[in-house]
């Protein structure tokens, strides 16, 4: 048996007295693989379905975790993963590295056995096509951005001088103050 297997912790905690439980949220399990698979070649992306892509790209973030469902039990794990998987590459063996990857990690980290892992192919992209649609949807709203923060800024200022000539007007008619 290797060192820090479960059994030996359960015989070392037993022999101490201490009782107690070990347990993963899926959001834990999802983080592991979602970090692990960050640099799979072939693998563009996981992707958690449109709406989550356009949230991660309006707020400039990535969420490790999108595309990643993953059930956990006390001793057993079972992944499901929505993908996008670059163009001429060979899919089969993409799938061999991702299933490889997490029963490695997930091993390492957390002592749970990976019993299944499902890969749906949801798109395939060349690199570039990936590369200018993740760039498009942000590049769109920074200008928004920036053409509503002139327009703002040009509301403002003419605010401003309109009010500036009210006020210059309202303390002409003014009688004086009394107060100094």
């Amino acid at each position: 048996m290797q060192n820090g297997t479960l059994s030996e912790k359960t015989t070392t905690n037993e022999k101490s007295g201490v009782k107690g439980n070990l347990t993963f949220d899926d959001k834990v399990i999802q983080k592991i693989i979602g970090i692990a698979l960050s640099d799979v070649d072939g693998l563009l992306t996981l992707d958690g379905g449109f709406f989550a892509n356009v949230a991660e790209k309006l707020v400039n973030t990535s969420d490790v975790t999108s595309g990643i469902d993953v059930e956990v039990g006390k001793k057993q794990v079972a992944v499901d993963l929505d993908i996008v998987a670059e163009y001429g590459i060979d899919i089969s063996k993409l799938y061999d590295k991702i299933k490889n990857i997490i029963v490695r990690e997930v091993k390492n980290m957390t002592e749970l056995e990976v019993i299944e892992v499902n890969v749906n192919v949801v798109d395939i992209k060349t690199k570039e096509q990936y590369e200018k649609d993740s760039t498009s949807l942000q590049d769109r709203v920074s200008d928004a951005t920036e053409k509503t923060k002139e327009a703002i800024s040009k509301g403002a200022k003419k605010s401003k001088e309109t009010l500036g000539d009210s006020v210059d007007k309202v303390t002409s008619d003014n009688k004086p103050s009394r107060v100094n």
